[in-house]
Parts: C-alpha cells; sequence; structure tokens
C-alpha cells in the first residue's frame, strides 16, 4: 500500500505501505483512502499543469522570507535551500552529479493535491469493518483476481514454494492495492515525493515525515540509476508507491525480486516480480509458513471485558492461548498452545463489534499497511477469488 506492500493502502497509507505504511493512518482499525476535497483538487491537474488555487503559503524549507506559490506554477525547488541541501547530501554521499540533480529538480513539479492527501482526515462516521470490506471483497475485483490467478498460475505455485506464503494472500494484496495493477497511480514520483520531503503539512509528525520523504526521494533516485530507468518515467500514488503492489521506492531496494530472471525488478509490467517481491515482502516481516490455515479466528468475548487491555498490546503476536482463555476470550477453533496470538477488534458502527483471534502472519500483513481492516481485507479477498476458482 495498495509492500512494499501495500504498495498502500493504499494504504494508504489503501497504505503504507508497502507499500505505504508510514503514510497510512495509524489506527489500527482502518486507513482512509478518499478525501473529498483532495480528489477534487486532484481533478484540476491535467498533463502535469496545475490550475491556480490562487493562494501562497511561507514554506519552512525555502528561503528566509520566500513566499512559494503552491499552485504548483511558479514554485522554483532549486531555489528551496531544503533542495539545495539535499543536492549536496546526494553528491557527497551517492556520488550523483550535481548538474543532473538540479536538472531533475529544475523540472520537476509541485502537487498540492499530495499535501492535501497526506493531511489527517477530519472526525467523520464511526469506524465500519462491513462497510469498509464491501469495497474491496466486491465482483468486479473477484473476477479480477481470478483472472490474474488464471494467468499467473505457475509465479503463484512458485511464490508459494519459495517463500511460503499462500497464493490467495498474495492474490490479495495485489487484487487490494490496485485491483491487479488496474489503478497504480499517476502521479509522477519524483514529484510526490520532492513535494512531501520539503513541503509537507503542518501536522504534530512533520518533522519525522518529511525525513521519511526525504529518505524516499533519495531511494527513487538511487533505484532509477541502478536500473537505468529515467526517474520522471516512475509514476504512482500520490505518496509515491510504485507498481502493481504500491511498494515504496525504499521497500523496492530491500524487498524486490527479479522473480522472472530478466534482470530488472520491474513492479509495474510484471506480474511474476510483483509477486515475488510481495511474498518477498512478507517473509522479511514475520510471516510463518509453518502457521497453516486462516491468520485470524473469529472469537467470542465475555460480558465482564476483562479482555480489554489485550486490545492494547500493538500490531504483534503477544498472547498465549491461556492468556486469552483467562480473560474470557474464546476462539471459535482450537488454538496450538505453543504459539502467540493477538486480539483484534473489527468495529462496525452502531453495530456489535467483531472479535478476531490473530496469529504472526496476519500481523506480518498489518507491516504494509498499519491497519485491522486492511489486513483482514487482503484475507477475505484471497480466500473469495480461491472460492471463485473452484479451490
Amino acid at each position: 500500500m495498495k509492500a512494499i506492500v501495500s504498495l498502500f493502502a493504499a494504504l494508504a497509507l489503501a497504505a503504507a505501505p508497502i507499500g505505504y505504511a508510514g503514510a497510512a493512518a495509524k489506527d489500527p482499525h482502518a486507513r482512509t483512502t478518499t478525501k473529498a476535497k483532495a480528489k477534487a483538487k486532484a481533478k484540476k491537474e491535467k498533463n502535469g499543469k496545475r490550475v491556480s488555487i490562487k493562494s501562497t503559503r511561507v514554506l519552512k524549507a525555502a528561503p528566509a522570507a520566500a513566499v512559494i506559490d503552491y499552485d504548483g506554477e511558479h514554485h522554483n525547488f532549486l531555489e528551496w535551500q531544503g533542495v539545495r541541501s539535499f543536492i549536496d547530501e546526494m553528491v557527497a554521499r551517492q556520488g550523483f552529479e550535481r548538474s543532473y540533480l538540479e536538472g531533475l529538480f529544475g523540472q520537476a513539479r509541485f502537487i498540492d493535491s499530495a499535501v492535501q492527501l497526506v493531511k489527517p482526515a477530519p472526525p467523520g462516521k464511526p469506524k465500519n469493518w462491513q462497510a469498509y470490506r464491501e469495497r474491496f471483497i466486491e465482483p468486479i475485483r473477484i473476477a479480477a483476481g481470478v483472472r490474474f490467478w488464471n494467468e499467473n498460475a505457475e509465479a503463484l505455485a512458485r511464490a508459494e514454494a519459495a517463500y511460503g506464503v499462500p497464493a490467495e494472500i498474495i492474490v490479495g494484496i495485489i487484487g487490494v492495492e490496485t485491483i491487479y495493477g488496474r489503478d497504480t497511480g499517476k502521479f509522477r514520483v519524483l514529484d510526490t515525493l520532492a513535494t512531501l520531503a520539503f513541503a509537507y503539512p503542518e501536522t504534530p509528525n512533520r518533522d519525522s515525515r518529511m525525513a521519511f520523504f526525504r529518505s524516499e526521494l533519495s531511494n527513487t533516485l538511487i533505484f532509477a540509476r541502478e536500473h537505468k530507468v529515467e526517474p520522471f518515467s516512475l509514476l504512482g500514488s500520490f505518496a509515491g508507491a510504485v507498481g502493481m503492489p504500491q511498494f515504496m521506492p525504499g521497500n523496492i531496494l530491500k524487498y524486490g525480486v527479479d522473480f522472472n530472471n530478466d534482470g530488472q525488478i520491474d513492479l509495474r509490467t510484471s506480474p511474476e516480480d510483483a509477486i515475488g517481491s510481495v511474498a518477498n515482502f512478507l517473509i522479511q516481516h514475520g510471516w510463518k509458513p509453518e502457521h497453516r490455515g486462516s491468520p485470524a479466528i473469529p472469537a467470542d468475548v465475555s460480558p465482564n471485558r476483562a479482555w480489554e487491555p489485550l486490545l492494547e498490546r500493538g500490531l504483534a503476536a503477544t498472547l498465549r492461548p491461556e492468556e486469552l482463555r483467562a480473560a474470557g476470550v474464546e476462539p471459535t477453533a482450537a488454538l496450538p498452545a505453543e504459539r502467540l496470538y493477538g486480539l483484534v477488534d473489527l468495529q462496525n458502527g452502531a453495530e456489535a463489534t467483531e472479535y478476531w483471534v490473530a496469529n504472526d502472519n496476519f500481523f506480518a500483513i498489518t507491516k504494509y499497511n498499519r491497519s485491522y481492516f486492511y489486513a483482514m481485507s487482503v484475507i477475505e479477498l484471497g480466500k473469495a477469488v480461491r472460492a471463485s476458482r473452484g479451490g
């Protein structure tokens, strides 16, 4: 969000995860994947040009007293002190030619819609798992998943054998992230990352987010150089996630796999590379092949609510089966005593919350996108596609 992961989000965040887990909502229950105002602004973009929104703001990364027009028509990244310092660092530490980087940043465009899309969502309706689920477990995506699985059955089987990640989980992630490559994003990655690296909106975590996007901007340039890719040819999400699985550039470098052995890691047009990379991401983030069966099991909880503190254990399996039972959690299937689990709540608005007991593999999926809703959607979409194929 849609690995390295998704791809994501996402994923975020539909995201990252992956994709873009860092930009995904930190709430483990769901990330916001649509924001009406930002979408309206995005629609004003055409062929890389921006319609003026007639607003200016002073940027912290700009020279003292400089005013930068946020409409994307009159900015010059090379005038920003933060960009000049970044170029200095890339020349000194990564061996890039200064003239080359200056040429790139001289062509980069400010993307205001990216700034709007990373802003925290305003308070809205209560979280609703079933409504979220309906967006992803639906006929069009399931049919596309069946086609993808049929066309790539050999690569999926090979990935399952090599990494121990079931085909249905890989299919679920790529389906949730991009509908199997249909919606991979149309932003130039260099534009969005430059924008977010030096003009992230005013939020409590602004400094850490800007540092993250500067790192991803560096990773983009390194990836493009290593794989002989024209940087501006890389298209992706508003947060810079690339390809079918919506990997951030850093995750392409860390977890990308040349699964078709053609000498390139291509997550944009190679389903084989996307499949292998998703599997590699999951195994590197705690997927345990020996944990057979579904990563999450429905559970009943006692009315005394002694189990509530178990919901605050983070995105990790840390609880023994006896601890769950002692707190009044009763899974609907037996749990192997030697494994650890986590308690997951899926809120349904005004309706009853669903409770599940999840193992390490469930939480490996949340490393793709930090959302319980996301992980459960991946699992259920994969199951639906497998069932539609006939098992």
